[in-house]
């Protein structure tokens, strides 16, 4: 299964108008953004637990990503309520489940292969730094060899110059209404730009807080790497 798979060029995905697609665990549905792979596959997607469903205990052999946006999520190693960043380093295991249900945002086998350090970060409580402009707030959640991820918030009426991702861009919407000089992209929006594409972003009256992931087009998964692992 492939879908948006050619990164050369931009994407944009207006979650809220996709369909939930049951996965292989019972209770557990999917939104697919961007896919390279069957069920093992370099992905990114936001993942639905109904109340008291759960996943068989797997590995990333790539890594794992996840930012929770509603309800609490958990493993063998913690609970996680909204608003918690997680990464989980590759050759890591988990056996995923949420009691009352939850929805994330994944991203699978998108690491580094020596990026190993193990995130946990309550976004609802960690601080706010300002950003490169007036009205720009930035929460950084991990950086590693010229990737960077971060948590983003714009004031309303806020411009940011025209600039160049060399590395190319994505961005999740979290709330609000985020603007570039290409399209207006309200909470839910999913926007994968490709390396050395430009943009000129901003807001008006609503602000926006954003998902922001930097640099990170520049690595590509090794050659036969989803011969491995079930659940990636």
């Amino acid at each position: 299964m492939n879908i948006n798979d050619d990164f050369s060029i931009k994407a944009v995905v207006d979650t809220n108008k996709l369909f939930w697609v049951e996965s292989p665990a019972s209770g557990v549905e999917r939104k697919h953004l961007d896919r390279v792979g069957n069920e093992v596959a370099r992905a990114s997607s936001l993942v639905r637990y109904g109340r008291n469903s759960s996943f068989a205990l797997h590995t990333h052999h790539g890594g794992e990503e996840i930012l929770v946006l509603g309800g609490t999520f958990s493993d063998e190693n913690g609970d996680y309520p909204a608003g918690t960043y997680l990464r989980n380093p590759p050759n890591s295991a988990h056996s995923p489940h949420s009691k009352d249900g939850c929805t994330i945002f994944v991203k699978l086998r998108q690491f580094h292969p020596e990026d190993d350090l193990t995130v946990r970060i309550d976004t609802t409580t960690a601080s706010w730094y300002p950003g490169l402009v007036t009205g720009l707030s930035v929460m950084p959640l991990h950086e590693f060899d010229g990737v960077g991820t971060a948590l983003v918030r714009w004031a309303p009426n806020t411009i940011f110059r025209p600039h160049v991702h060399p590395g190319g861009e994505e961005i999740f919407v979290l709330e609000g209404v985020f603007h570039d000089e290409y399209g207006s992209y309200p909470a839910g929006t999913w926007i994968r730009s490709p390396r050395f594409s430009n943009h000129a972003p901003f807001t008006k009256s609503e602000g926006a807080t954003i998902y922001v992931k930097t640099g990170h087009l520049d690595y590509e998964i090794p050659p036969n790497s989803l011969e491995q692992g079930l659940y990636d």
